[in-house]
């Protein structure tokens, strides 16, 4: 075990994921998931107490995977498709994503997510359940919980009924987020009817989370950041809220300001106004997998590390399955 290792913090950490590809350049909002340390997955539609070892579950919402409201995943497999730290690759292009991710469906996935008639890969948003670290950077935003409201949540969230209601504008990932956020802390999330117009949005959550924060210094909380994983895949873009984006976009804000330009001014007025802007901190920790059992807070002993570490990479030389080496991250504390 790594010198100075002590027991992790138990946390709720609000994940706030940059845009991707084709729709993340239409809408960019981006999306929001809730990391919970001593929560984890039975399965992707049931929640139970975390074992020794074990790291913790993503739950998030989903437009079009099985019928279901919500699901969860590991977090090693959430941000890398892979069981284990020591088989995240040191960089990846599309083709070895894509593999990755399918054969995690093939070991882990198939009831959820069957292959298609002609036995091939499915299509559809159930890539997002495994492997975000591939295609975007992800911000989080973590407070400190206890075991009561751990319990409280699993019981609650099993008993549940838990069929999908998804609306992109009024039951929406960042809808799902908050709602978890607020579990634990009543009021701590909540929308902005200026600058997004009424919709809830990742950056919106994690501003309102970091306000509540600020409000409330007695809690434990902590910033940090899960780098992109390093290849040829497409660089992540910048989260926006509703107002920022339509400024910062041509294809929105030209036609509005030809046809209403007193709506531009507006927009402009709300964002420079500070009601649409928010910046992550950016001297947050960076998360290494490989050396730390879980992102987030520091205890005053010290940051947890993953079961097994010896001080240097889980992983020499070529990955599991022929794959590429293990990449080590470099971080900074706070």
């Amino acid at each position: 075990m790594f010198a100075g290792a002590r027991a992790h913090a138990r946390e709720a950490a609000l994940l706030l994921e940059e845009p991707f590809g084709h729709f993340g350049g239409m809408t960019p909002t981006g999306h929001a998931a809730i990391y919970l340390s001593d929560v984890c997955a039975e399965s992707p539609t049931e929640l139970r107490p975390c074992l020794r070892g074990e790291n913790g579950v993503v739950l998030s919402r989903y437009h079009h995977v099985d019928g279901y409201d919500w699901l969860a995943i590991p977090l090693i497999p959430y941000l890398y498709a892979v069981d284990d730290a020591s088989q995240i690759p040191a960089q990846a292009d599309a083709g070895l994503e894509t593999r990755l991710r399918d054969r995690y469906r093939r070991e882990h996935l198939m009831d959820l997510i069957p292959d298609d008639p002609k036995k091939e890969i499915p299509k559809g948003e159930w890539i997002q359940l495994v492997g975000a670290a591939y295609d975007r950077k992800i911000y989080g935003f973590a407070v400190e919980t206890n075991e009561g409201q751990d319990e409280n949540l699993i019981a609650d969230f099993d008993d549940r009924r838990n069929k999908s209601h998804f609306n992109f504008f009024f039951n929406n990932c960042a809808n799902f987020a908050s709602n978890v956020m607020n579990y634990y802390y009543p009021d701590s999330v909540h929308r902005n009817f200026i600058a997004d117009a009424g919709m809830m949005t990742p950056k919106q959550a994690a501003k309102s989370l970091v306000k509540y924060e600020k409000r409330h210094s007695d809690l434990e909380t902590a910033d940090f950041v899960i780098e992109q994983v390093p290849g040829s895949i497409p660089r992540s873009t910048s989260v926006d809220g509703v107002a920022e984006a339509l400024l910062k976009r041509k294809r929105y804000v030209v036609p509005i300001t030809a046809l209403h330009p007193a709506v531009t001014a507006g927009l402009l007025m709300i964002y420079l106004g500070g009601r649409g802007r928010f910046h992550s901190d950016p001297h947050a920790a960076v998360f290494d997998p490989l050396t730390e059992a879980q992102p987030g807070i520091v205890t005053e002993s010290g940051r947890a590390t993953s079961p097994g570490f010896s001080g240097v990479s889980l992983y020499e030389g070529e990955a599991p399955h022929g794959e590429p080496e293990a990449v080590t991250f470099t971080h900074a504390q706070k």
